[in-house]
C-alpha cells in the first residue's frame, strides 16, 4: 500500500499567504512562536504535535484530514471559498471529503461527464484534479449555482425515467439538508455501483427507494457513501412510457388515501 502524501507545509504556507499574513501574525493568532510556525511551514518539523495540527485546522475552518492530505493550491477558487466559509464538514463530521473541480477559461465550473468505463476509477479520483481533467466536460447555460456532473444510469429500477438515461445532478454539500425521498445519484465505495434512487437520511444510514415498485428499499451505511448528487434533470433519446390505466387508478387511490388521512 502506497504511503499517503502529506501536504501540511505546502497548505500552511498557501493558506497564510492567501490571507496575506506574516508568519509572526499567524503565529500570534495560533499561540505559537514564530520559530515553531516556520519549522512546520518549512518542513523542518517532520512530525508536528497533533494538537498543533488540530489548532491550525480549526483556525482555517478545515478538517484536519483536509489540511494534511489535500493539496489546496490545486483546488478551484469556488471550492476554496466554500472551505474558507467553514463548509468542510459533511453530515456529522465523520464523512470528510473535498471535491475537486475543473473550470473553463471564463472561470465557470465545467460539468464533467462520468462515462460507464470511468466509473471504477472515479471512486479513487473524485478528489484528484488530474483525474477530472481527463474526463469529458461541457457547459450548460443557465444552471443554478453549485457543482454539477452527469452520470449514466443502468437498469429499470427508476422507471418511468428511461433505462440508460444520463442524469445531470448537483453536488450535495450537507447531506442533512436533503428532504425525504429526494432523487439522487449516490456514489458508493468499494465494489458497489453508482445508484440512482430516492434518498432519505435515517439514523442508521441512507434509505434508498426505487420508483419501480418491483424493487425493494434498502439501507446503506453512511461509511459506505462517498458522494451524493441531487437530481436536476435527465437526458435520454427515449421518451418516458405513458402511465397504464392501472397505474392511473393506483395513483388516484393514493391521492384519496392521503386526503382521508389529512381529514382524520
Amino acid at each position: 500500500m502506497e504511503a499517503q502524501e502529506i501536504f501540511l507545509k505546502e497548505n500552511l504556507r498557501f493558506l497564510r499567504e492567501r490571507r496575506k499574513m506574516t508568519q509572526q501574525a499567524l503565529a500570534e493568532d495560533l499561540g505559537f512562536s514564530r520559530v515553531k510556525l516556520n519549522a512546520i511551514e518549512s518542513g523542518k518539523t517532520a512530525n508536528p504535535v497533533l494538537e498543533d495540527v488540530v489548532g491550525i485546522a480549526k483556525y482555517f475552518k478545515l478538517a484536519a484530514d483536509t489540511l494534511l492530505t489535500v493539496k489546496l493550491s490545486k483546488l478551484g477558487e469556488l471550492k476554496l471559498r466554500e472551505l474558507e466559509s467553514g463548509s468542510d464538514v459533511y453530515l456529522t463530521g465523520k464523512n470528510i471529503r473535498v471535491l475537486a473541480i475543473t473550470v473553463a477559461p471564463d472561470q465557470k465550473e465545467n460539468v464533467e461527464y462520468i462515462p460507464v468505463k470511468a466509473k471504477a476509477g472515479y471512486r479513487a479520483g473524485f478528489a484528484d484534479p488530474q483525474y477530472l481533467a481527463e474526463l469529458p466536460k461541457f457547459n450548460i447555460p443557465n444552471l443554478p449555482s453549485g457543482t454539477f456532473r452527469m452520470f449514466p444510469t443502468i437498469g429499470d429500477s427508476m422507471l418511468p425515467v428511461p433505462e440508460e438515461s444520463q442524469i445531470l445532478a448537483r453536488y450535495v454539500q450537507d447531506w442533512k439538508s436533503l428532504k425525504p425521498d429526494t432523487l439522487c445519484i449516490v456514489i458508493l465505495k468499494a465494489d458497489q455501483d453508482f445508484v440512482f434512487k430516492q434518498v432519505t437520511i435515517q439514523q442508521d444510514g441512507l434509505r434508498l427507494h426505487s420508483m419501480n415498485r418491483l424493487y425493494e428499499d434498502y439501507v446503506v451505511a453512511f461509511s459506505d457513501v462517498l458522494e451524493i448528487w441531487e437530481y436536476y434533470s435527465f437526458h435520454s433519446r427515449q421518451l418516458p412510457e405513458a402511465l397504464s390505466d392501472l397505474a392511473v387508478v393506483i395513483r388516484e387511490i393514493r391521492k384519496l388515501e392521503e386526503r382521508m388521512v389529512l381529514n382524520l
